[in-house]
């Protein structure tokens, strides 16, 4: 029984192997997520005037720094490979990859805290899209960043 999957060849994903496409599409899935997240917001603030506050924008931009703070470091600095400088060294770029990632589920937390509080609980009649535009905005940032620091090969990276 257990030779029966042995001569089963599956062929490879040849529009795949290649490290330069693969990081080519990662690059662009991410990049369309980080759009697409900020286009949702704009589009939320625009339709709806005056229900999304200065404030809940906040989110969003901390969910940009995380994405830049996530996807600053690369996977060899982490393991200690290619980066023995700096005062911390390896530790170093560890405690940024964690307060990067922080930040980016920090963001996430709180825009769905305010799509909870003030949409989806709210008793004043108003429309839940701008929330669910907010918690989308952030969302898709934090896959964004997810989809760009480990959707990649470190061959071209560093």
């Amino acid at each position: 029984m257990s030779n029966l999957c042995e001569n089963i060849n599956i062929p490879p994903c040849i529009w795949f192997e290649g490290d330069s496409r693969r990081n080519a599409i990662a690059s662009m899935v991410s990049g369309f997520l980080f759009f697409v997240g900020w286009w949702v917001i704009i589009d939320a603030a625009s339709v709806y005037p005056g229900t999304v506050e200065a404030g809940y924008h906040m989110c969003g931009v901390v969910g940009t720094i995380s994405l830049i703070m996530v996807n600053s470091v690369s996977n060899a600095q982490i393991r200690g490979d290619a980066y023995e400088g700096g005062c911390l060294g390896p530790r170093g770029s560890r405690v940024w990859l964690f307060l990067g990632f922080v930040l980016g589920f920090a963001s996430v937390i709180a825009s769905c805290w305010i799509l909870f509080a003030n949409f989806v609980g709210s008793t004043v009649s108003t429309s839940q899209w701008p929330g669910v535009g907010l918690f989308l905005q952030n969302a898709l940032i934090f896959i964004s960043s997810l989809i760009f620091k480990f959707g990649r090969s470190e061959d071209l990276w560093g």
